[in-house]
């Protein structure tokens, strides 16, 4: 009896240690947060959270997830296991994208009627650093993988504002085209691609010099970027069109366009690299993309209006 006890502990403990990654994603217009199984691509539940959460992030460990509040003017933070805040950080006037830098340290706050970016230690939960930008109504701040550099797009803006973390300033802004949207990094931090999204364009960044050197021409109203773990890939959302580009970082090209629902948004991606998921902001859904074939696989109801995803 001892021993088949052990066995089931065991056994417990290794699917725990190996269960698949779960997708957060926060629903703007009913004020909750969907959790879904990427095994199985469910909602396994859903809890209510601030009163309209956009921006999202999750601790290095699971344990935390990180949401900001746009009418509270605040920085939530949940135990992912009870779904209860544990604490709330005031932040400024209208937050919206929030990233965790790669050591997990700290947090970026875009406050957009500040025309700030606040870092917050993840240690303390309490805002640490404030960046002023040159931008207006700044809406996402993306770490460089190697902690040195943080874009900064800015919705009343055609450009980028490059902040060197060890200043702490806006050391350069560079033009981009219209309403700049998402921001992603390559792993290495030698490329950034950001979408402008009324000039239908992606910019691709020399991170070392902190210049365009490549715009492609994209879809209509691009806007979130996200990037696959090995680097190979570069995925922007196309509000639109409906529909995901893909673009091949060996030769900056768009190589598939994948339709996925009304006004795709931010998405992530898993650790492996094989499945994207996409907020479809109109359709109330999570979309989910195979990678491999650059199709979509499924689509998983979820609340009203979501903003975006993060996986962990």
């Amino acid at each position: 009896m001892q021993i088949r006890l052990i066995l089931t502990t065991l056994a417990a403990f290794a699917c725990g240690a190996h269960a698949a990654p779960l997708a957060y994603v926060p629903n703007e217009g009913s004020a909750s947060v969907s959790v879904v199984d990427t095994s199985s691509d469910k909602v396994t539940r859903t809890f209510k959270v601030g009163t309209r959460p956009r921006g999202v992030a999750v601790s290095l460990d699971g344990k935390r997830l990180y949401i900001s509040d746009q009418t509270s003017n605040s920085l939530l933070t949940v135990d992912t296991t009870s779904g209860e805040t544990v604490q709330r950080t005031p932040l400024g006037d209208s937050p919206e994208g929030i990233y965790l830098s790669a050591d997990g340290k700290w947090l970026s706050a875009a406050i957009e009627e500040n025309n700030q970016v606040l870092l917050v230690d993840t240690a303390t939960g309490q805002v640490a650093r404030r960046i002023a930008m040159h931008g207006k109504n700044p809406e996402h701040a993306v770490f460089s993988p190697d902690g040195k550099w943080l874009y900064v797009s800015s919705e009343e803006a055609d450009s980028v504002d490059i902040v060197d973390l060890g200043q702490d300033k806006v050391i350069k802004s560079v033009p981009v085209g219209d309403r700049p949207r998402g921001i992603g990094f390559l792993p290495d931090s030698t490329r950034a691609y950001v979408a402008a999204e009324n000039a239908d364009v992606v910019n691709v960044f020399d991170v070392a010099r902190g210049e365009v050197i490549t715009r492609i021409k994209a879809a209509s109203r691009s806007n979130g970027v996200t990037v696959r773990p090995d680097g190979k890939r570069v995925y922007v959302s196309s509000g639109g069109e409906g529909a995901v580009q893909v673009i091949d970082t060996a030769n900056n090209t768009i190589i598939a366009k994948i339709p996925v629902g009304k006004r795709p948004w931010n998405m992530a991606i898993t650790p492996d690299g094989k499945k994207l998921y996409v907020a479809c902001g109109r359709s109330n859904a999570v979309a989910v993309i195979d990678t491999e074939t650059n199709t979509k696989i499924g689509e998983i109801p979820v609340g009203e209006l979501p903003w975006g995803v993060a996986i962990r």
